[in-house]
């Protein structure tokens, strides 16, 4: 018999083929499926290395052996009149690939991760520990303070100790309450120790349990128990503490470090300590109602202990997320801040988050376009104390500001993914890098970021905001009417939900439903900047010319903040409305006696509110000031906001806009058939007001631009009628 018919009779080219086809498939299969059930990058070419290397083991064992209904024999074993290759030796041939594929990868997933776990291990400092949250074991609940407490002290204790790796105190709490390994622990917060214990209370008396857990075996390298009266509950907290802290010192590193090197907290009051613990609690979620609890309870800390540093710094930080939320006043609020700032300082100098809140107050209430490299030097200088200490999230947090103000976004999103890595369960850290995904307009990453962090902790008004707004700019209006929702349930005492909601609904037509909302904010916050925003907002809903007016000067002779751009919108509609009425040397007469220096570009007192208020004049000045003069007051406030780090032009609509200026009106055009009307009607609610300017008269006959903005037309419609139907239905399931 020739090799050829050989090769056939043995099933060897069915069997090459066969490989060739079904190892192919289920390569194609695997490598498609693998890393979406998360599987690691190696399993996938784990997968194509073994299809590849099997190749010829598989032909050289289809000449040597016969699969039969009998079992695997050799070929000579199979007399010819009970062979079945030519009935079903294909299918047995595949059928025992397949299986021999599957059952080699499956040996290499339930190896290699093993192996890699090894290797992370290694990397895992045998000095390293997560400190549990301690549980209550006592009847009373109350008592959730003494346990939370002792973990605190605790983890502050440990952290001052150099040669030992502590898990971070977000990452720990991550875990209270939840039944989980602690071997699965450990390899979460990247630890190879974890500390655990209960407090129990019973009348006077009061006992504490703590053990030190190896997590590669689980065994107990430490544990104790202490009993006491409870005279004095927190002096109890400290002692245990010293001695818990002290030996795992021992038992860790070998050495014995006192109390009073790691001690750490800045107070001996335990009456003062308490309530910062519970201050600490309240701002857990960023919201109105945390935020406000939060400053009382730290001040009443203060009261008691006039020099507690921790609860000065953390009041200083409070008013900043009061700040940045619309609870405070910003010219109070920095006041307040830079205060507090300054006591720490002269307490403790070189105390570095207090010297990042005093440079971050600086720098937000300077005219920063009059000096634009100030913001740079302030940047520089809080990366020089992040360098230093690493560890102090509050600096991050601030610089993170500033670089996105600056529009370096690359350099923020590796700050947070930084931080991300080093406490992985800290819903803070996960909002703040959602943040910066979405200033990057990098949609996905922002929303997955934004969940975990709700996933984390689900009482975050902020989450809910951000996913608002990333819900409107990729043109989903019913998204953001459901997030703000959600974001009102959890934080009811914030007027501004409701107040953007009006806003939004008056924007898109849905005056009635939208007044539901605008009763709320002026009940809660009558002279709040978003309640002059929405009376604005409303008369021009209505068409009423005289009521808008009105309702923008009285926002220019309150002189309110510039939140949300409500003073400066308020700038803008009195000069729109002025351009297209003749009025423009009246009305730029009136603002400039009611605010001195609003409309100039060179003065270097210029408030920061005022400056955001000049880029709403270009309206005006395009239908009031010689050309060149035009030009040049355009080519200056661009440059300065390229001084800033940020290029407006990057922007459609801000290039779509700078050439109607110029007149360049085929660009103005271009851009907007190629970048503009491509986005979503929710991301331009405002374009109506916009194309009614002098400068987009040509610009608007265009019949190209004609028939975007009868599509445009359409899709509000449908968004109006979207919104408008979800508010009836859920006016109807809560009656």
């Amino acid at each position: 018999m020739s090799l050829v018919a050989e090769l056939k009779r043995r099933n060897v080219f069915q069997v090459a083929a066969a490989y060739l086809v079904v190892g192919w498939l289920l390569t194609e299969v695997l490598t498609t499926i693998l890393p979406t059930v998360g599987a690691p990058e190696w399993m996938a070419r784990t997968v194509i290395l073994v299809f590849a290397l099997g190749f010829i083991p598989a032909v050289v064992l289809s000449w040597v052996y016969e699969l039969t209904p009998d079992g695997i024999k050799r070929d000579h074993e199979v007399q010819e009149e009970h062979s079945v290759t030519q009935s079903r030796g294909f299918s047995y041939s595949v059928i025992g690939i397949v299986v021999a594929l599957v059952i080699v990868i499956a040996v290499l997933g339930a190896q290699n991760p093993l192996q890699d776990n090894n290797t992370e291990s290694a990397s895992v400092s045998d000095a390293s520990v997560a400190v549990l949250p301690f549980v209550n074991m006592s009847n009373d609940p109350d008592n959730e303070y003494f346990s939370d407490g002792l973990t605190e002290t605790l983890l502050h204790m440990l952290a001052q100790v150099p040669e030992l790796q502590v898990a971070a105190r977000t990452s720990s709490f991550a875990f209270k309450g939840q039944s989980v390994n602690v071997g699965d622990i450990a390899a979460a917060l990247n630890v190879a120790h974890v500390l655990e214990g209960s407090v129990q209370k019973s009348g006077n008396r009061v006992r504490v349990t703590a053990q030190l857990i190896r997590a590669s075996d689980g065994f107990h390298v430490w544990s104790s128990s202490y009993d006491r009266t409870i005279d004095d509950i927190f002096a109890i907290q400290d002692e245990i503490a010293g001695k818990v802290g002290s030996a795992l010192s021992v038992s860790l590193l070998g050495q014995e470090v006192t109390e009073t090197v790691v001690a750490s907290i800045s107070t001996d009051n335990t009456d003062a300590y308490d309530l910062y613990l519970q201050a600490l609690k309240e701002r857990a979620t960023y919201s109105y109602g945390g935020l406000q609890a939060a400053e009382n309870l730290l001040k009443g800390a203060l009261t008691i202990d006039s020099q507690f540093v921790d609860a000065k710094i953390e009041l200083a930080d409070n008013y900043l997320h009061q700040v940045e939320t619309g609870l405070l006043a910003e010219d109070h609020g920095y006041r307040q801040i830079k205060a507090l700032a300054d006591q720490v300082l002269d307490i403790e100098p070189n105390e570095p988050s207090a010297h990042a809140i005093r440079l971050y107050a600086d720098i937000a209430t300077l005219d920063i376009s009059a000096n634009p490299t100030v913001i740079f030097d302030t940047i520089a200088e809080l990366q020089q104390l992040l360098d230093e200490n690493p560890a102090e999230y509050r600096i991050r947090v601030l610089l993170t500001r500033l670089l996105t103000a600056t529009k370096q976004n690359d350099e923020a999103l590796q700050l947070q993914q930084q931080a991300l890595k080093a406490d992985p369960y800290n819903a803070r850290i996960h909002y703040e890098l959602g943040s910066v995904y979405s200033n990057m307009q990098r949609w996905d990453e922002a929303r997955e970021s934004l969940r975990r962090s709700l996933d984390i902790e689900s009482r975050q008004p902020n989450v809910y905001v951000q996913l608002a707004l990333i819900g409107m700019k990729t043109g989903d209006g019913l998204e953001f009417v459901q997030q703000l929702l959600n974001a009102m349930e959890v934080d009811p005492k914030d007027h501004e939900l409701p107040g953007y909601i009006a806003q939004f609904l008056y924007r898109i037509g849905l005056v009635e439903e939208g007044d539901d909302f605008r009763d709320r904010v002026l009940a809660i916050a009558p002279t709040s900047e978003i309640a002059y925003t929405i009376e604005l907002q409303r008369a021009k809903a209505l068409g009423d010319r005289e009521a808008s007016l009105a309702s923008a000067r009285r926002a220019i002779t309150d002189d309110i903040d510039d939140r949300q751009f409500s003073y400066g919108g308020a700038v803008q509609f009195l000069l729109r409305d002025a351009a297209q009425n003749g009025t423009v040397e009246e009305t730029s007469a009136w603002l400039e006696q009611q605010a001195p220096g609003i409309l100039h570009l060179d003065s270097e007192l210029t408030e920061q509110k005022y400056r955001n208020a000049q880029y709403s004049a270009l309206d005006a000045w395009y239908v009031s000031l010689p050309r060149d003069e035009l030009l040049a007051r355009i080519e200056k406030m661009l440059a300065t906001a390229r001084e800033l780090g940020g290029d407006p032009l990057s922007e459609p609509q801000a290039r779509m806009q700078v050439a109607a200026l110029k007149d360049n009106t085929e660009e103005a055009i271009e851009v907007a058939l190629n970048e503009v009307f491509t986005q979503p009607v929710e991301s331009n609610l405002s374009w109506k007001e916009t194309f009614a300017q002098a400068q987009f008269e040509d610009f608007v006959a265009d019949s190209r631009v004609q028939l975007a903005l009868r599509g445009w037309e359409k899709e509000l419609a449908e968004l109006r009628g979207q919104v408008s139907r979800f508010l009836a239905d859920l006016s109807s399931a809560t009656i």
